[in-house]
């Protein structure tokens, strides 16, 4: 169909695998006629190639898809360049689960020939942008997909600080951190920190405490829409670090504040067909499939 004639493609770097994916990948499109144009990156894995190389930002402003090769960190990765442009994403899992690279390669050109002749579904999801600030000003800004995590490097100390959310104080806290999580992300390090899985479809935030030193402190879930400040307490022995999707650092002192909001732009997401939220979860996580005879 029309609406995918420029594809762009993006593979995740130091792989043997993802080599072999992205040789699969390339000789299809061209063998069906696209315009394959391939992220500068990945175009040095494939020496030879003969195709367009443009970087990240070029491929949301001249391509109608692109397709990514990795796990789903090569997508969050591309999610957080490219949800300005609005260019949908679709992944091939060369990862480890693949919540959001969803097609096999073993089956790569079947499910991805359907794709392309317009057998598929699009959903959006939101990111969260993040702003550090120190006496005022502007420290450093980050974008995630998954998560915001203020977290404390690599010292083993506790963090103490103050939660706001849309200017009401909620508490003080000293833990390990705090995990900020999009429904996306409910199923990554917020999982593994106690947190909720949210269905991708909420607007929600969750908001996940990391080995709080309190037996009552549980996730809190809010509106998508609200903003989260952090205030880092000025009595904290540690220099706390805020993180984006574990691919971004910002270095954070006693008394910055950092405030967390929805991003204005959503990434779009493709799926095959028979793309299924509970399935994955089902084969990603180990739920049982049926109740046993015994």
């Amino acid at each position: 169909m029309d609406q995918f004639r420029n594809i762009g493609v993006i593979g995740r770097m130091g792989s043997v695998k993802v080599v072999e994916s992205l040789r699969q990948l390339k000789q299809y499109l061209i063998a069906n006629n696209y315009h394959v144009i391939l992220e500068e990156d990945t175009a040095s894995m494939l020496p030879g190639h003969g195709l367009q190389v443009a970087s990240k930002k070029l491929l949301g402003e001249i391509c109608d898809l692109v397709i990514v090769v990795g796990g789903d960190g090569s997508l969050l990765g591309a999610a957080r360049e490219l949800a300005k442009s609005k260019i949908p994403l679709l992944g091939v899992n060369r990862g480890r689960l693949g919540f959001l690279t969803d097609i096999s390669p073993s089956d790569l050109e079947e499910r991805l020939g359907k794709v392309l002749e317009g057998e598929y579904m699009e959903e959006t999801r939101f990111l969260l942008d993040g702003n550090v600030e120190r006496n005022g000003q502007p420290l450093g800004f980050g974008t995630a997909l998954n998560d915001v995590v203020l977290h404390p490097g690599k010292s083993t100390r506790m963090i103490g600080f103050d939660l706001f959310i849309d200017g009401h104080f909620v508490y003080s806290q000293r833990s390990d951190g705090l995990i900020v999580s999009t429904p996306t992300g409910s199923t990554a390090y917020s999982l593994s920190a106690g947190g909720p899985i949210m269905h991708p479809k909420l607007d929600a935030i969750v908001l996940v405490p990391m080995f709080p030193h309190t037996l009552s402190s549980r996730p809190i879930v809010v509106d998508g829409k609200s903003e989260i400040k952090l205030v880092i307490g000025e009595t904290n022995e540690t220099y706390p670090q805020i993180s984006f999707d574990g691919q971004m650092n910002i270095a954070c002192a006693p008394g910055d504040i950092i405030r967390i909001t929805k991003k204005p732009f959503k990434i779009r997401l493709i799926h095959p067909t028979d793309h299924n939220f509970y399935a994955t979860c089902r084969d990603k996580l180990g739920w049982a499939s049926e109740i046993s005879a015994s």
